[in-house]
């Protein structure tokens, strides 16, 4: 799925360390455009953390994926990018 919208809130960087050795998280908040904006929170994993297109105001074009699992009863939802670039035909 894809998604263009505007960057309004950077939360703060997670790390940690797993069996695959270090990791690192960045969720961020966007907004969607439209009579009734959205917003969404959306998680970049390692390498794809890119801090020079996380600038608030910035519009990102974002691929991503929707995940769901369920934990004691209880389902949780992940929007987890794969892709992001700065839209420039804003």
């Amino acid at each position: 799925m894809q998604i263009t919208a505007k960057l309004v809130q950077l939360l703060p960087l997670q790390t940690g360390n797993g069996k695959n050795g270090q990791w690192k998280k960045q969720d961020i908040i966007v907004e969607t455009d439209g009579q009734y904006p959205k917003k969404i929170c959306i998680s970049i994993w390692g390498e794809k953390i890119n801090e020079s297109q996380l600038k608030i105001g910035n519009r990102l074009k974002i691929d991503f994926d929707v995940e769901s699992r369920e934990f004691n009863g209880r389902w949780y939802t992940d929007v987890k990018a794969w892709k992001l670039e700065v839209d420039g035909s804003a």
